[in-house]
């Protein structure tokens, strides 16, 4: 497939800071990836069905609101009873280090800290939809 990267930008719950997300989303852009931002206040199901609608390979949570034990699992668990099983699920924000660590044991995919250099995200996603694009 020669499509672009599709990635699906999302800030789940009352987390109201979105700049962030508006960075990435434009460094993402820039790169030639396709982005969709749901924009602010969104739940977990409408994540999971705005990646099915809009055929995405990558899902990216911005979270600064300490929510993040409870938003990625809450979205694997959704992604797995809808068969994501090849979409990437990241994300970055405010995520303590051993928290971090949980939840890529849980199977979310690298998870970004503020000010992590942009290239790194880049060549992660990109690198992960190469060897596991459907």
């Amino acid at each position: 497939m020669n499509r672009p990267i599709r990635v699906l930008i999302a800030k789940v719950g009352l987390d109201g800071h979105d700049r962030g997300a508006k960075v990435i989303a434009s460094f993402l852009r820039d790169a030639g990836m396709e982005v969709i931002y749901t924009g602010l206040r969104q739940t977990p199901e409408m994540v999971v069905n705005a990646a099915l609608q809009e055929d995405v390979d990558v899902i990216g949570v911005s979270i600064l609101s300490g929510a993040h034990m409870t938003v990625f699992p809450k979205i694997l668990n959704l992604m797995k009873e809808k068969s994501l099983n090849d979409v990437l699920l990241t994300g970055g924000g405010i995520i303590p280090d051993a928290d971090m660590k949980k939840l890529i044991e849980m199977g979310c995919g690298e998870l970004f800290a503020p000010g992590t250099d942009t290239t790194t995200i880049i060549n992660y996603i990109t690198d992960w939809v190469n060897k596991n694009r459907r």
